[in-house]
């Protein structure tokens, strides 16, 4: 099996060399180099139309997984049910702390002395424009989640309050909705997109892997992440980035049935829900095939648009100084809640149920969705800062998704405040209906219909292709130009699982396919963020932005006085402190 060869590291002096050592000291830029792809990308092109042992191991293992539950349905729902019965009662806290420390790594990356890396060579610069980055980053990423959730989860915590902190119905309760609205769709689901992105970018763009999750490990496990125990690794993470997709497959099925109902009377049952997934992967199988996922800029700033004008009217026609107060409240609340919010965890088996459905869901499903995002990300960040990358994914995306979840869910809470109740009582029925049932209290419900359902198409088509690519690179040895006939097996799989899941539990048996495919992920995530740390601190290209101590300069920066110096860049070392 290829081993990427060890680079030994130039320690000439002549600092009119410098810049070009420390060039020469990464075996390539990853993804998209312009001076070319290293020796591991390039044995995997060439040994991209001959897919390992990790395509034919997850292949059988979707596949067996697929044949259970079309024979068994009812067998598989059970199963699956007592085993996340199980995993949540005995070990959910983890995607807890999992969550909370992959943001405490980000700020330590993005506001310490790593923040100036470059994700790329030192003269790389982005890609594409800011604006464009953002939009591309929230709709292929998570604008699923806008429609799917932007309602519904706000209206279903007013009506019945987390863990009994408000009464149903109140100010408060609105306020603690939002709070944990926040929590879930915030800061803790970006960190955790954000660690495998930086992760994935460093290892491509600056040390010149492959785009696969074992690579990463390499400074913590060695050589073993190219024998079998790496293979592992990168089939868990092809197992968790499918059953990821499968759940937005569901959801996003789920929204568009309950969209065409409303508009066009069209039944919103099963067998609907089925041919809308199957369409939805025919669509997004042959844009992979066919490259159209080059489009996915032009798709992300439409949906962009798209968005921007759908709630910058709810917010003028809604109940605009409710929507406002209850945003910096439910901020101040989440603020100051932050550390508790972030540790809470279920003390009595009565309060289990309501994690699996929210708060362990949500954190299991965005680890799910780690490795595809954290490729995406890589790919689209090249030459951007480790600061600019932190802000960019988790700063920015985490208000903005504050904001939308204010505007539709304050909204719908305030209707439901002065009227029947009628939104929070469809949301309990169908969290489908709770987006579509708010829009039917404003002006232009028609329009606004539409373009919500136009909203859950582009989303689904700027992303479920980029997801497709993403399996089918991971199962290619990390060739970012992965087989045709393998794309369009994966894009098969994916539709296949989706409907398969749906049939035998619905969007149940989705999320709990999501929840445990990502438990063994969590561990390899824990890991990933050490790596990165290690791996920063041992890298001799990153001695431009340390801090330079006495001993230091005492000891040539090797630990022992009377040796060579080795040169580091004057200009990016803060002064040693004065002698005592």
């Amino acid at each position: 099996m290829y081993s990427e060869p060890e680079h030994d590291p130039d320690v000439d002096d002549d600092s009119g060399e410098r810049s070009g050592r420390r060039r020469a000291q990464l075996p390539g830029s990853g993804l998209d180099s312009l001076t070319g792809p290293s020796p591991a990308i390039r044995y995997a092109d060439a040994m991209r139309h001959q897919p390992g042992r990790v395509f034919w191991i997850s292949i059988l293992g979707v596949g067996a997984f697929t044949l259970w539950g079309v024979l068994s349905p009812d067998g598989m729902a059970a199963a699956m049910t007592t085993a996340m019965d199980a995993v949540a009662a005995k070990v959910g806290w983890v995607y807890l702390v999992l969550t909370l420390g992959c943001i405490g790594l980000l700020v330590y990356l993005g506001f310490g002395r790593f923040g100036r890396v470059r994700l790329g060579a030192d003269d790389d610069r982005p890609e594409y424009s800011t604006w464009a980055w953002l939009t591309m980053i929230l709709s292929a990423v998570m604008g699923i989640g806008l429609i799917s959730y932007g309602v519904a989860e706000p209206i279903t915590h007013f009506t019945t309050p987390p863990h009994g902190l408000a009464d149903p119905g109140t100010n408060e309760a609105a306020v603690r909705a939002l709070q944990f609205s926040y929590f879930d769709w915030g800061p803790h689901a970006w960190a955790v997109f954000g660690v495998f992105g930086l992760a994935i970018a460093y290892s491509t763009h600056r040390r010149g892997n492959t785009g696969l999750i074992s690579p990463m490990l390499r400074p913590l496990f060695g050589k073993a992440m190219d024998g079998w125990l790496g293979n592992v690794i990168d089939i868990l993470a092809v197992i968790a980035t499918l059953f990821g997709t499968t759940t937005s497959l569901g959801l996003g099925a789920s929204q568009i049935s309950e969209g065409l109902n409303r508009v066009f009377g069209i039944p919103n049952e099963l067998f609907v829900q089925i041919i809308i997934i199957l369409g939805i992967t025919v669509v997004f199988t042959l844009s992979a095939l066919s490259g159209v996922n080059r489009g996915i800029k032009f798709l992300s700033q439409t949906t962009a648009v798209l968005s921007i004008f759908l709630g910058l009217f709810v917010l003028i026609v809604g109940p605009t100084g409710f929507i406002g107060n209850l945003f910096f409240r439910s901020t101040g609340e989440y603020l100051n809640d932050f550390f508790k919010v972030s540790l809470l965890t279920p003390l009595v088996s009565g309060d289990v149920e309501w994690y699996q459905y929210w708060t362990y869901f949500m954190m299991a499903w965005w680890l799910s969705w780690g490795a595809f995002v954290g490729v995406f990300l890589a790919k689209i960040s090249k030459g951007r800062t480790v600061r600019e990358f932190v802000l960019g994914v988790m700063g920015i995306p985490s208000l903005v998704f504050f904001v939308w979840f204010t505007i539709f869910g304050g909204t719908a809470i305030k209707i439901d405040m002065d009227g029947d109740g009628g939104i929070g009582a469809a949301a309990a029925e169908d969290v489908n209906s709770a987006f579509f049932e708010t829009l039917e209290h404003l002006p232009w419900v028609g329009l606004t219909s539409v373009i919500a359902i136009l909203l859950v198409v582009l989303y689904f088509v700027s992303g479920a292709d980029a997801n497709t690519f993403v399996l089918s690179m991971l199962t290619s040895r990390g060739t970012l130009e992965p087989s045709r006939w393998v794309l369009a097996v994966w894009g098969a799989l994916t539709g296949t699982s989706a409907m398969v899941l749906f049939f035998a539990g619905g969007l149940a048996a989705l999320q709990q396919a999501a929840m445990l495919s990502a438990l063994p992920f969590a561990v390899i995530v824990a890991l990933l963020g050490y790596c990165i740390v290690k791996t920063l601190h041992e890298d001799q290209t990153m001695d431009a932005y340390r801090t330079v101590r006495r001993r230091d300069l005492e000891t040539g920066g090797t630990g022992t006085r009377g040796e060579e110096s080795v040169d580091i860049d004057d200009t990016a070392v803060k002064p040693a402190p004065a002698a005592d």
